[in-house]
């Protein structure tokens, strides 16, 4: 894994010495934040030595450089996913990468169903913490040094200062947030009512299928990491029915220009 990671931040200089600060996941629905980047270079990922390919619609599939004001920005256009058939270290491959082209901050994004009874659909949650549900664990094998401990504190795995400024940042922007727990299960089923009033029982507050396992890969390299949800869906006996991939998209697609507004600030005064 070592060797590769190297290898891929070899050839990406090979196509351009751009050294990001900030590292962007951008989930379902929020490619278009790169709008709000003024792009200096984007590479497709099936151009990528060693890179997977993503295989979702609305995840575009590329590495796009650029700055928002100041600050230098590398985001990926569409992120891979373990249900697609890709291990742990391919999902989170691109985490090392970004690490070893000069990122320190990293900020996800994503999609997820809430259970939390004060959520609406399009509301934007702030995550806090996580559960891990996920049936494979990205760091299981050896353990390579040179990245990080073998043994990650999780004890502030969403960075609390990050919040902090969103926090801040909203209330000047008049956008309303909401806090939360986000569990990570596998998907790529949407959950079932059953297991739906279980992640409420367990103490989170929406779930989804991404974010955990790059977050886990980015606190074991010591990336200060911050990830925001948009509810597409709620997860009770009214809505349950009606969940479908297109209605998760529009959901997030409505919610998205506050959610990229309120990212963009983060970046400038973070």
């Amino acid at each position: 894994m070592w060797e590769q990671v190297q290898e891929t931040v070899r050839f990406i200089h090979s196509k351009t010495q751009f050294t990001p600060e900030y590292g962007i996941v951008l989930g379902s629905g929020l490619g278009h934040f790169i709008d709000e980047m003024q792009v200096e270079f984007t590479l497709p990922y099936n151009e990528i030595l060693n890179f997977p390919v993503s295989t979702v619609e609305g995840h575009k599939g590329a590495l796009v450089f650029g700055t928002i004001g100041a600050k230098k920005v590398v985001a990926m256009q569409g992120r891979f996913h373990y249900y697609e058939g890709y291990s742990m270290q391919e999902v989170t491959f691109p985490i090392r990468v970004m690490k070893f082209l000069g990122v320190q901050k990293l900020i996800v994004s994503n999609a997820s169903g809430g259970v939390n009874p004060n959520y609406k659909v399009g509301d934007i949650v702030l995550i806090q913490d996580h559960i891990n549900l996920t049936p494979e664990h990205p760091l299981r094998g050896k353990n390579e040094e040179r990245f990080g401990p073998r043994f990650v504190n999780m004890s502030e795995p969403y960075s609390k200062k990050m919040i902090a400024k969103a926090i801040e940042l909203a209330k000047d922007l008049d956008i309303a947030v909401k806090k939360g727990i986000y569990l990570g299960l596998q998907g790529p089923s949407y959950e079932t009512l059953a297991e739906y009033k279980m992640v409420k029982i367990l103490g989170a507050d929406c779930v989804g299928m991404s974010s955990v396992p790059e977050v886990i890969v980015a606190r074991h390299m010591n990336l200060e990491t911050f990830g925001v949800s948009i509810i597409s869906d709620m997860g009770d006996e009214k809505s349950i029915g009606t969940v479908t991939h297109e209605e998760v998209l529009m959901a997030t697609q409505e919610a998205e220009p506050k959610l990229r507004k309120l990212i963009k600030e983060l970046i400038l005064h973070y």
